[in-house]
């Protein structure tokens, strides 16, 4: 049985990323979740604030409340939780955040899902318009950068992962009305729901992370 291991840069548990991960990896897969942030308390989780735009990241805490945390932060804490699921023997590894990263002590051979999105990205649009969703305004400039390259436009519109359907459809056709070629929905905390409503509005091909990452991971740890 292989054992499928996730770093969230939030923390454990997070039933909803272990389902969706479990789904999409070959049956019998055994998945263990490590947060980043585990063994803090709420007090200090918030002693830790993005410095800036490009210092923040969106999590959802123990309990279901979302935050905006410094980067550098997560960073610092990374390899503590990425050691923990090695020594759990895991087969595989994925950091369930979307960001870009730096090296970071125990992270070889680790997937990351910015790579993965990214990848199809540039396989799906070799030129055109890329619309991009993002939990929070002060993140697009960032992540637009980001995603930028030659011949390739970026819209950016901010919809918060915990957002109820009807939300996610109002921001989608401020979206649509952009004409984008293709739709990438940039945090691992999007679900299959809000892919559903915004696909449903802009009609053209959107990438969900979590299950692309998904994937990309069943490649790797079947066996078939």
């Amino acid at each position: 049985m292989n054992t499928l291991g996730i770093v969230t840069i939030g923390q454990a548990p997070r039933d909803d990323i272990v389902a969706l991960f479990a789904a999409q990896a070959p049956p019998g897969t055994k998945v263990v979740l490590r947060g980043a942030l585990d063994g803090l308390s709420d007090e200090e989780v918030d002693a830790l604030p993005p410095l800036n735009g490009a210092d923040t990241l969106y999590t959802r805490l123990r309990g279901g409340r979302d935050v905006k945390i410094s980067k550098q932060a997560v960073i610092a804490r990374s390899p503590a939780a990425l050691a923990r699921l090695r020594a759990d023997g895991c087969d595989a590894i994925v950091y369930a955040c979307t960001g870009e990263f730096p090296p970071m002590e125990g992270d070889a051979g680790v997937l990351f899902p910015s790579r993965v999105l990214s990848g199809i990205a540039e396989g799906l649009l070799p030129r055109g318009r890329l619309g991009l969703l993002v939990p929070f305004a002060e993140q697009g400039e960032k992540l637009a950068t980001k995603w930028a390259r030659n011949g390739v436009d970026v819209i950016v519109e901010a919809l918060v992962p915990s957002a109820s359907p009807e939300v996610a459809t109002a921001v989608a056709r401020r979206l649509a009305a952009t004409r984008p070629d293709l739709v990438a929905l940039d945090c691992m905390s999007y679900a299959p729901p809000i892919k559903t409503a915004v696909k449903a509005e802009v009609k053209v091909p959107t990438l969900l992370a979590i299950t692309a990452t998904g994937r990309v991971l069943r490649e790797l740890l079947d066996d078939g």
